[in-house]
């Protein structure tokens, strides 16, 4: 005997609206990253009647809620935002190597620290090839982001070798040299090797004496290119840059010429030519050998006395990037959004219809499209990120720069069969 079925209802318990609704769109959000956000809401909202349509929920019932279509919508955006930052911080990251990061939260939002800098141009500074420049002046003495120390010894008599790793580290651990006079680098030497990027016997004075009775070299310029002139009889002026090089000519002169010393330096130990000791004019135990240098830090290591950038910024992930504002993307990124949300809706309903591969009805059987959905749900997804990356790879800095420069060229070979105009005086 047939049964007799009184279902409670006739159709399917699960059907999407043709529209959304403001107030509804908080409490169905998995993060609830925008839920501050009006436009978001308004947004998502709207994203339910585009979705109803686009998938036919006017032919056929939708197996979707509301609150999938919205939870899709604020993917779309965590997406787009992703997407975005990481183009942006491929821009900028040489320039803010080692400058405050922040503290963020699980929604990826700054609780402290530099807020919205992924909404800022920040200043072109040559970052990390301004870094290498550093280490580079430091390994040759000239400062950089290492401190530069200066430290002094004096001479024994008939003692050509001595160990200026043992005498600064003494100095450094005592806090004074062997005079009795402190130096700035107490406590900074420890077991740390130093390197040593010059080491000299009397400071260069620069005095010119090319001009005049004064004494000195008589000869202004050279003989090759501005001839030789002499006392006061004749001046010419010469370029800035021969001046530049006759003044370290001169210094180098007196480092060279000047100094009763020479000196090897092997391994941090120096050997002095010829041995110290009494000369006919003054007691040579008098003097005092300078030597400058820096102490080899540990790369993470802090010198204590100023930031130099390595507590920071290391790498793309700790960029104080939080997510984009909803309030911030404009109609390019927002058309995006629907999309790509849309996409995700195709998903979800393919997943959903993937577990009812066919529905039984009298005399047939219904089978749904799940597969088909999830394979366009799966192509416009990846469609949709591959075109928005491409874009942004077309407008990342050095691309503009190049752009730049083809606008300039371009223009230039133009104005060159440019007739100009006949100035009349």
């Amino acid at each position: 005997m047939p049964t007799n079925l009184s279902p409670v209802s006739k159709t399917s318990a699960v059907i999407l609206s043709s529209t959304g609704s403001t107030t509804a769109v908080t409490g169905t959000l998995p993060f609830g990253v925008y839920t501050g956000s009006v436009p978001f809401l308004s947004g998502a909202s709207a994203q339910v009647s585009y979705v109803y349509k686009k998938l036919g929920g006017d032919v056929v019932d939708i197996e979707l809620t509301p609150g999938n279509v919205y939870a899709s919508y604020e993917e779309a955006v965590l997406e787009y935002s992703y997407i975005v930052n990481l183009h942006q911080g491929k821009n900028v990251l040489s320039n803010v190597l080692g400058s405050q990061t922040a503290s963020f939260d699980h929604k990826g939002d700054i609780v402290s620290g530099p807020s919205g800098s992924n909404l800022k141009y920040p200043r072109f500074s040559l970052g990390y090839s301004r870094r290498v420049g550093d280490a580079a002046a430091a390994a040759g003495g000239f400062g950089g982001t290492i401190p530069q120390y200066s430290a002094s010894f004096k001479v024994v008599r008939n003692q050509q070798d001595y160990d200026l790793q043992s005498i600064i580290q003494s100095a450094s651990d005592s806090g004074v040299d062997d005079g009795g006079d402190a130096v700035d680098y107490s406590g900074k030497v420890g077991d740390k090797r130093i390197i040593v990027t010059k080491v000299y016997y009397k400071s260069p004075r620069a005095m010119w004496r090319f001009y005049g009775y004064y004494g000195g070299l008589n000869v202004v310029g050279n003989f090759s290119t501005y001839g030789q002139f002499a006392d006061d009889s004749t001046f010419e002026v010469i370029p800035t840059w021969q001046n530049k090089l006759q003044a370290m000519a001169y210094e180098d002169s007196i480092y060279t010429r000047t100094s009763m010393y020479s000196f090897e330096l092997i391994n941090n130990r120096l050997k002095l030519y010829p041995s110290p000791e009494h000369y006919g004019f003054g007691d040579a135990l008098n003097d005092r050998f300078w030597v400058r240098f820096y102490v080899d830090l540990e790369p993470y290591e802090l010198d204590g006395s100023v930031n130099t950038g390595i507590e920071g910024v290391s790498n793309i992930n700790t960029l104080p990037f939080d997510n984009i504002p909803f309030a911030n993307i404009n109609a390019i990124g927002q058309q995006w959004i629907r999309k790509y949300s849309l996409a995700l809706c195709k998903e979800m309903l393919g997943q959903i219809r993937g577990k009812f591969t066919t529905i039984p009805i009298p005399g047939e059987n219904v089978t749904l499209n799940h597969s088909e959905l999830l394979s366009q749900a799966k192509a416009e997804q990846e469609s949709l990120r591959d075109k928005l990356k491409e874009m942004l790879k077309e407008t990342e800095y050095v691309a503009l720069a190049k752009q730049d420069q083809e606008i300039t060229d371009a223009a230039t070979n133009v104005l060159k069969v440019t007739p100009l105009p006949i100035f009349v005086g």
